[in-house]
This record gives C-alpha cells, sequence and structure tokens, in this order.
C-alpha cells in the first residue's frame, strides 16, 4: 500500500506544469525551513563547517533558499521522468562550456563524467545520454514499483545503468576502454573500504577513490559537470577536472576532485545539496560533525 501511494504521488506530480512544479516546490521549502525540519538542520549544520567564516545570518539565509530549491528538486524531478527527451532539449536554457564537452567526445580516450549534486543532477544522466554511449552506476530504490519506474525513466535515452557492486565498476572500466563515457556522482559518501579522507570545504571527508582508480586504469578524462535550475528550465555547466586529478598519488587526486566539486557547488552555492550528512565519517579522533538530533 505504502508503495502504491508513493508511486501514484510521484505520478501525479509528474503531471504538473513545470513552473507550477516549481512554484509548490518552494513553498514547501519555506514550509521545510519554518518548522526547521530535519534537512533544514542539517545543512545549517553543514553550512556552519564548510562556510565558518560566514556569520551564522548569512548562513541561515544561504539555508533557507537551499530548502526552496530542495523543493523544487523534489517537485520537477518526477516530470523529467515522466517527459519525452525532445521536452528536456526544449528546457535546456543554455550549455556553458560546451566546448570542453565536445573535445571529450571527438577523441578516443574515454570520459568519466563527474556530475555533484549540484541543480538537477537527473537532467544531466537525461541529456548526456542522448550525445553518447554512458553508462553508470545505479543504487535500486527500496520501493520495488518506484525503482522499476525511475529505472527506466533513466534509460529513456540510452543510459546503461549497471550495479552498485564489483561487476558495476568492471562495466564502467570496459566502457571506458570502448572510448565512451561513465558517469559518476563523486560526493557521495563511499564504505570505509572504497574511500581515503581528503578535505572539501575545509572539512576531513570521506572520499569515494572510485575515480581515481578508474583515470589510473585507463587513459579517460574527467570533466564536471552540473544542469542549474535557471527561469524555464535548466542551465548546463560543463569544465575540466583539474590536472591534478591525474595524479598517481592518491591523495593529490582526491584533494583536486574535491576541488572540482566545491567550484561546481560554488557556481550557485542555494542549489548544491547541502542537507546531505557528507561527513558523516570522520578520522579515527575526530569529534562527530552531526549531534544525535539530526
Amino acid at each position: 500500500m505504502k508503495s502504491a501511494l508513493v508511486l501514484g504521488l510521484m505520478k501525479i506530480i509528474s503531471l504538473l506544469p513545470l513552473g507550477l512544479a516549481r512554484f509548490l516546490g518552494k513553498v514547501m521549502g519555506m514550509a521545510m525551513a519554518a518548522f526547521s525540519s530535519k534537512s533544514f538542520k542539517i545543512t545549517l549544520c553543514n553550512l556552519s563547517f564548510c562556510f565558518s567564516g560566514q556569520s551564522q545570518q548569512a548562513n541561515q539565509q544561504l539555508a533557507k533558499k537551499r530548502m526552496r530549491h530542495l523543493g523544487q528538486a523534489f517537485f520537477e524531478t518526477p516530470i523529467l521522468w515522466r517527459k519525452p527527451p525532445k521536452w528536456l532539449q526544449t528546457k535546456i536554457i543554455a550549455v556553458e562550456g560546451e566546448a570542453h564537452l565536445q573535445e571529450a567526445l571527438s577523441n578516443d580516450r574515454g570520459t568519466i563524467l563527474l556530475i555533484p549534486h549540484q541543480g538537477n543532477w537527473e537532467v544531466i544522466g537525461l541529456w548526456i545520454a542522448q550525445q553518447t554511449a554512458m553508462t553508470s552506476l545505479y543504487q535500486p530504490s527500496k520501493i520495488a514499483a518506484l525503482d522499476q519506474w525511475i529505472k527506466h525513466s533513466r534509460e529513456k535515452t540510452g543510459a546503461n545503468l549497471v550495479p552498485t557492486n564489483l561487476s558495476g565498476v568492471a562495466a564502467l572500466l570496459k566502457a571506458l576502454k570502448r572510448s565512451e563515457t561513465v558517469a559518476i556522482l563523486p560526493d557521495q559518501q563511499p564504505s570505509r573500504s572504497g574511500g581515503e579522507f581528503a578535505p572539501l570545504f575545509g572539512v576531513q571527508a570521506l572520499t569515494m577513490t572510485l575515480t581515481h582508480n578508474l583515470l589510473n586504469r585507463s587513459n579517460a578524462q574527467a570533466i564536471f559537470c552540473c544542469a542549474l535550475r535557471d527561469a524555464g528550465g535548466w542551465r548546463l555547466h560543463f569544465s575540466p577536472a583539474d590536472p591534478s586529478i591525474y595524479q598517481a598519488d592518491q591523495s593529490e587526486s582526491l584533494a583536486a576532485m574535491n576541488a572540482g566539486v566545491e567550484s561546481i557547488a560554488a557556481l550557485a552555492p542555494e542549489q548544491y545539496q547541502w542537507e546531505y550528512k557528507r561527513f558523516r565519517a570522520q578520522p579515527d579522533g575526530f569529534p562527530p560533525i552531526y549531534s544525535s538530533g539530526i
């Protein structure tokens, strides 16, 4: 019953016009801030560490803006899942740094698209899969009926979704060696065995080593990208990774990757996923970032 209700709600939302969906999302976000939701509290906690030089008032204002964008993402994503690819093409306002993408796709090195949790990352996956063969990792939803809808929607433009396990990683490497494109969300917290601590916004963050390993085992190039929410649609942004990401030294590579995440977040700080407990894991001897209340 719960699964049917969630899927039904998502499908009803998917029928809304984009403008109305975003308006409702803003209202929801304002309520989340006004009632100090868990997402709002986590956002404030992250901002207090990542922007410790800012005043508490500035962080409060940024957190409120973030809640409005979080609400918009909630309402607009089901629309993305339902609408056909041609609809999405009409909603791309601009493509900044497209030359970097085209240069990467035109050679035979293989490309790793690093897509931080900025703006609406669903847009990037759907749009890129129309440009080139793309493989990405996929973590199934706990709600089976919703999972089928999401997976089908993400694959409708040609993406190849593979499981988040060793076979999936092997599929990514094979795709790169075929000179294809893979998509990775670089700011997810990995397991301890799949990560190493590196600075992110000045805070130690357990950072995935997957990208470093793929780069070391292939001749691939890395490009950062995001889809920023804009009036009437989304504005895409592409930028090459810092050369240090290709260093054999893992610590240098991870630091460069996290610096790239920071640069993407700086494009529109209010659109970054600050409500995610990115710093749950801390090095031995470091105090926890989050209190038991959140």
